[in-house]
């Protein structure tokens, strides 16, 4: 590839140095007119063979190349009239600058063309440029228009694809005017990309815009004054302004290139602000100081193989063609983090470079914060875990008890019946110790429906919270009002949670309280559950010296909730809890 831009540049030179001599032997331009005016055609050339060199992934140097080379080709046929190929080329090659100028300033700096509507312009520009080309290859003859005195050139050359005479003396001024609205189409264009554009990408697209914006305008300009593209052979005051407008593009482009490298004023705010940037907010500096608000930075943990964000959770760096671009720091195969920007940062590569090595201390630092971070919340989670499983297996005991032990004894008493019906009242004594049987039985099955209930309640499982909650209220020896409760059934989590909060506070209250009432509220505000229980009893609760209040609090705290609890002696108990809910 690199042979290919050499060979490029010296056909180039070759071609700039023949336009140069053809123009100033045919008496087209004053020597230094001619050197100017096609020796900017060669810096242009030299600047797109650059941007090619350092950036042989990307369209835009190609771009680059191509357009001062589509300018030379486009002047062959002016230059030398005389030649058949000359003109040929020319001819072929007369609009074709315009298009590519384009493509480039719709799809700098990334070299992609972002919209349809982008796509399309630039498709219908290629094919404006074609059909001209085409056209007047085919049925273009200049000494039919030199004897019509349109064109002072009995010696000029027919192309050698010309096959017949066609007037296209109106046509060129229809194409003429046709690219004049392309033109300004491309404008409205322009300034549709700067403003849908990020900060950072408004930066370095403005100054390619500006030449672009100069170029249509020095061009209206023409059309409005004169009808048609002004000849700079024949118009030496425009003379300079035609040779500088398309110079004004690779130069302005290489004005942002070297702007996108300037990074010592951002660098240097960067690390004096990262010296007072806790952790966590390491991405805001670094947004800050690449311009570009819509920056994400994603820590890498060596352990899990993945990266995460400063509070943790998982993040999936964006795939290519997402229209986000991801910068790695440090070894690609243990980095300490990636940055996903606006791919618009590539172009100013340096200052992406040197931020992340300015902002890489920083950024190991939060990405230990980051990890532990992560083992919370895989603790968490596993806390959550805990509770489920112990909640199911709550579930499955109830279930063995009432299916299993119950049913057993439940036929047992009925055995039991049976045989004091078949003794009858004489029998020795026989019928009393029956009875006596079945009054301990009964007894055994009441104390097995209670261990059953709290291990945990079926009707909680069966009907939902409401018929769990008003089951205690009205097994509780206290007067308890329910006030308020869901309609919808939650999650079994976080319902098992509110039932044996309420169920230890009225156990407590009964034993500890002397309260005359209890009220209880269970409502759902902003995707959690909110228990309040309140009693008017004598207060002064202290969860450090029972067990009950603290096994509640590692079930909450297990759930990610809160709990409170306020007990002032003599002013009753007020118990507060904040439970997620899916």
């Amino acid at each position: 590839m690199k042979l290919v831009r050499i060979l490029v540049w010296i056909g180039g030179a070759a071609l700039v140095a023949t336009l140069i001599r053809g123009a100033v032997r045919g008496d087209l331009l004053p020597p230094d007119q001619a050197a100017a005016g096609y020796g900017g055609a060669l810096v242009a050339l030299t600047i797109g063979l650059l941007v090619w060199h350092t950036r042989p992934g990307s369209p835009i140097g190609i771009l680059l190349t191509a357009l001062p080379l589509a300018s030379i080709l486009g002047d062959l046929d002016t230059v030398y009239s005389g030649s058949r190929l000359a003109v040929t080329v020319g001819l072929a090659a007369s609009w074709l600058a315009a298009p590519i100028i384009a493509q480039l300033i719709l799809a700098y700096p990334t070299g992609r063309l972002d919209s349809r509507l982008d796509r399309a312009y630039v498709a219908v520009g290629y094919l404006f440029a074609a059909a001209y080309g085409l056209l007047f290859a085919l049925f273009f003859d200049p000494q039919r228009l030199f004897e019509r005195d349109l064109w002072n050139c009995l010696d000029c050359a027919v192309p050698y694809t010309h096959v017949a005479w066609l007037g296209l003396v109106r046509t060129d001024r229809i194409f003429s005017d046709v690219l004049f609205g392309f033109a300004l189409a491309g404008l409205v264009l322009v300034a549709r990309k700067l403003i849908r554009s990020s900060p950072g990408r408004r930066r370095v697209v403005i100054p390619l815009a500006l030449a672009v914006t100069f170029v249509v305008v020095e061009f209206s300009v023409q059309m409005i004054v004169y009808g048609h593209p002004v000849n700079s052979w024949t118009h030496p005051t425009w003379f300079w302004i035609v040779t500088a407008a398309p110079l004004s593009i690779p130069v302005a482009l290489a004005v942002g290139l070297l702007w996108g490298h300037r990074v010592h004023g951002p660098v240097a705010g960067l690390v004096v602000e990262l010296e007072r940037t806790p952790p966590g907010s390491v991405r805001d500096a670094l947004a800050r100081a690449l311009g570009d608000p819509s920056l994400e930075v994603a820590l890498w943990l060596p352990e899990q193989k993945s990266y995460v964000d400063a509070s943790g959770l998982p993040v999936t760096p964006p795939m290519p063609g997402s229209g986000r671009a991801v910068t790695k720091l440090g070894p690609p195969d243990d980095p300490v983090a990636a940055l996903v920007h606006d791919p618009a940062l590539l172009e100013r590569k340096g200052l992406l470079d040197a931020v992340g090595a300015a902002a890489r201390l920083a950024l190991a630092n939060e990405r230990l914060q980051a990890e532990l971070r992560a083992q919370l919340v895989e603790l968490r989670a596993s806390r959550a875990r805990i509770v489920t499983a112990g909640d199911e297996e709550r579930q499955r005991l109830e279930r063995n008890l009432h299916d299993g032990a119950q049913q057993r004894l439940l036929g047992l008493g009925l055995a039991l019946q049976l045989a004091r019906a078949k003794l009858g009242d004489e029998a020795n004594g026989a019928a009393e110790l029956l009875a006596e049987a079945d009054t301990e039985l009964r007894a055994a099955l009441d104390e097995l429906r209670e261990l059953a209930r709290g291990i945990h309640p079926a009707v909680l499982s069966e009907h939902g919270l409401t018929a769990a909650l008003k089951m205690l209220a009205d097994r509780s020896p206290v007067p308890v009002t329910i006030a308020a409760v869901p309609e919808e059934r939650l999650d079994r989590s976080t319902e098992a949670a509110a039932y044996f909060l309420v169920s230890e506070s009225l156990a407590n209250v009964a034993k500890y309280a002397h309260a005359n009432r209890v009220r209880v509220r269970v409502g759902r505000v902003d995707g959690r559950v909110l228990v309040d229980v309140d009693d008017d009893g004598v207060g002064g609760a202290d969860p450090s010296r029972g067990s009950g209040l603290r096994g509640l609090a590692d079930r909450v705290h297990a759930l990610d909730g809160k709990l409170a609890l306020e007990s002032e002696p003599g002013r009753g108990t007020h118990l507060h809890a904040e439970i997620p809910c899916v």
